[in-house]
């Protein structure tokens, strides 16, 4: 199948990542907002975006224009109905997901193909919401889309090998490298990354060492390019202790259970650089 158009559901941090990138690679792209407000705000992530790959020589006035060109915005998810290949990049609610597909299942031709941007939930689940398993696949971007190379093509037990195919060479198309994953809680990256990082937050509980040795410690012994601590920081602790959530629940094992001092801070508002506070604090100077 020829992807020709593709819709984004969400313009927050990674939907209009993928629109960006997306429009860039050529593709005719929409993008729904559940308002005008945030849909405004998204526009102006990719357009500051975009102007800043100018400023810096990655990319030529023209082609950022022809982008901009490309993308429209909506506030109706029946205005997707005629893209041939549809991204979720919502909040990570599985209700949230399932409804939208739902609706989405019923409004769109059968050969568009739904894809989901989750980090941590299975796709099989959403993708029981629709009458169309087999043309359902995980899409797993990271952030931030427009620089990071890694995509995970997630494949359930009843994605066909068409859809598998078509999602695998559509990422490539925008430049990345795409690798296969199963349909597990947390797919490749995310099943090593987090315990790791729930591992370095026990040992500032246990007092195995400061917040900045433990840094330094991965940085210079293991040749991380951020440690642990620094990089929950710039992802986010509510965002990392709502997925390990998802993944403690289920597989049931410790290692993906999040630490009593994480639960804290977030319940404390320290989320981290977004917030101006989790294991350092961000500002002027800091």
């Amino acid at each position: 199948m020829k992807i020709e158009s593709v819709g984004v559901l969400g313009a927050g941090l990674m939907g209009a990542g993928i629109a960006e990138v997306t429009a860039k690679a050529g593709y005719r792209t929409v993008v729904r907002e559940v308002s005008e407000e945030l849909g405004r705000k998204g526009l102006a992530r990719v357009e500051g975006s975009l102007g800043r790959a100018v400023e810096k020589g990655k990319l030529e006035a023209g082609a950022r224009d022809a982008a901009r060109a490309r993308l429209s915005m909506t506030t109706r998810l029946e205005d997707l109905a005629g893209c041939d290949l549809i991204i979720e990049a919502i909040v990570e609610n599985l209700d949230a997901k399932k409804e939208a597909f739902g609706t989405l299942d019923r409004v769109c031709g059968r050969q568009t193909i739904f894809c989901s941007n989750t980090s941590s939930l299975t796709i099989t689940e959403m993708s029981a919401a629709t009458s169309r398993p087999d043309r359902f696949a995980g899409l797993h971007f990271f952030n931030p889309v427009p620089v990071m190379k890694l995509v995970e093509v997630v494949r359930t037990i009843a994605t066909s090998e068409e859809t598998e195919k078509t999602v695998l060479d559509f990422a490539k198309s925008l430049g990345k490298e795409p690798i296969r994953a199963q349909d597990n809680s947390g797919f490749v990256v995310n099943r090593l990354l987090v315990p790791y990082l729930l591992d370095a937050v026990r040992a500032l509980e246990e007092g195995v060492g400061t917040r900045e040795d433990i840094d330094r410690g991965m940085e210079l012994g293991c040749g991380h390019p951020m440690g642990p601590l620094k990089l929950l920081d710039f992802v986010g602790l509510d965002t990392t202790y709502a997925i390990a959530e998802i993944m403690f629940n289920e597989y049931r094992e410790k290692r993906f259970a999040p630490p009593p001092l994480l639960k804290r801070m977030v319940l404390a508002g320290r989320y981290g650089k977004k917030s101006g506070r989790g294991f350092y604090e961000y500002g002027e100077g800091k």
